[in-house]
């Protein structure tokens, strides 16, 4: 067995005891910040004492797959190649989901490492998500969502529904029946977002379910699991006072004013969990038909109100180490309380029906929890205080950056 692995220009030790790694999706540092004052943490909480409790950035846009794929690669999708759940291929002018590893320009921490000897686990709650972090694993890799019978019996009760929180209590519990049997000593562990759209903060059902995962972080460290814990983006709430959704619909608005058919507008938050959000996100794409109108559409654009940031695509590129032959011809963001979608028609609202638009995708989800169980050693603590830390350092730090007994 290989002791070390490189990727990406970094090197990671194989783990000397069980190492676990949860990205909990969705998960704003407010909801950490408010859980430990309420004593929703308690396990968490005493990390700030015994461990590292800190924040790290995302990956902009801030969306799911861009930012667990950074994560299990240790890298931005400059170099992974994954830049949103959801993109315009421009030669076939196809709208295609982000879903299939073949679209993937890295190996991941977990592939080299099971490879390296080292029994690893990759558990999603979203099957959208199994083939991208799976890609070339040689390993155990399944989600909730794709449950089958045998996954069924390991953690003792049926599939869960897509839109529960018990999708992601089924990956937790499936790792901690793995662990128990010895199964793997590695594990990714990656959740869903259904309570953090649906709840914030200090509400009963958010409180409830950060206790579960509390709950099952302390049972890792009891079976004497190192747990790292991190984020794929934050969430903020996108409503008007009156609860209606607060949300730009970009391509009505400039095909209003240059004429119809001036833009197409990709939302790269889409995904099969519309019911979370209407699929609007605070980050789209933008392409036009012809290049003479993009300065005017970038000027349209930003005197939106609501509007933070249009960057053209090669400067979307270099500020969010994104692949630039992926890029839209402009990109814009929202603020942090305003969403932009597409066209109105496109937007099936209804599953909001009851709930305030939360959503994610701008800078102002790009703050997340950094998160580990144990001591940083003295070259860690020190780059913890003196850098900006990122999301996709988490398997540096929990394999590296953590003393060791």
């Amino acid at each position: 067995m290989a002791d070390v692995i490189e990727l990406n220009g970094r090197r990671y030790r194989n783990p000397e005891r069980p190492t676990v790694v949860i990205c909990v999706d969705g998960c704003d540092p407010e909801y950490i910040d408010r859980g430990i004052h309420d004593g929703v943490f308690p396990t968490i909480g005493s990390f700030c004492r015994e461990g590292h409790l800190g924040t790290a950035d995302a990956v902009v846009p801030t969306f799911t797959n861009p930012n667990n794929v950074s994560i299990v690669t240790g890298a931005p999708p400059s170099i992974h190649g994954i830049a949103g759940n959801y993109y315009l291929d421009r030669d076939s002018g196809r709208e295609v989901m982000m879903t299939d590893e073949d679209l993937m320009r890295s190996e991941t921490v977990l592939a080299l490492l099971a490879r390296a000897g080292v029994k690893t686990a990759a558990i999603t709650a979203k099957d959208k998500l199994r083939r991208l972090l799976g890609r070339n694993l040689d390993g155990i890799c399944f989600s909730s969502e794709g449950a089958d019978g045998e996954t069924e019996t390991l953690v003792g009760r049926g599939r869960p529904d897509m839109y529960s929180a018990d999708l992601s209590l089924f990956v937790l519990d499936a790792g901690i029946k793995l662990l128990e049997r010895g199964r793997a000593s590695l594990f990714y562990l990656s959740l869903s977002d259904y309570v953090q759209h649906a709840w914030g903060p200090g509400t009963s059902e958010a409180d409830a379910f950060n206790r579960a995962i509390d709950d099952r972080v302390r049972h890792f460290v009891e079976l004497g699991a190192v747990v790292g814990l991190v984020a794929d983006h934050g969430m903020n709430d996108k409503a008007l006072p009156d609860g209606e959704p607060n949300v730009i619909f970009l391509q009505d608005e400039l095909n209003g004013r240059l004429g119809a058919g001036a833009v197409r507008v990709i939302c790269p938050i889409t995904d099969p969990f519309v019911r979370h959000h209407g699929a609007l996100g605070s980050f789209v794409r933008v392409y036009a038909r012809e290049k003479a109108e993009i300065p005017s559409l970038i000027t349209a654009s930003a005197a939106l109100p609501g509007v933070s940031l249009v960057l053209d695509g090669p400067s979307a590129a270099r500020r969010f180490e994104l692949p630039l032959d992926r890029e839209a011809d402009f990109v814009v963001l929202g603020d942090d309380n305003t969403a932009i979608g597409a066209t109105r028609a496109e937007h099936d609202l209804s599953g909001l029906t009851g709930h305030r638009l939360r959503s994610h995708g701008g800078l102002g989800e790009q703050a997340v929890p950094f998160i580990l169980s144990q001591p940083l050693t003295p070259r860690y603590r020190d780059i913890a205080a003196t850098r900006r830390l990122r999301n996709f350092d988490i398997f540096d730090f929990v394999l590296n950056g953590v003393t060791r007994p």
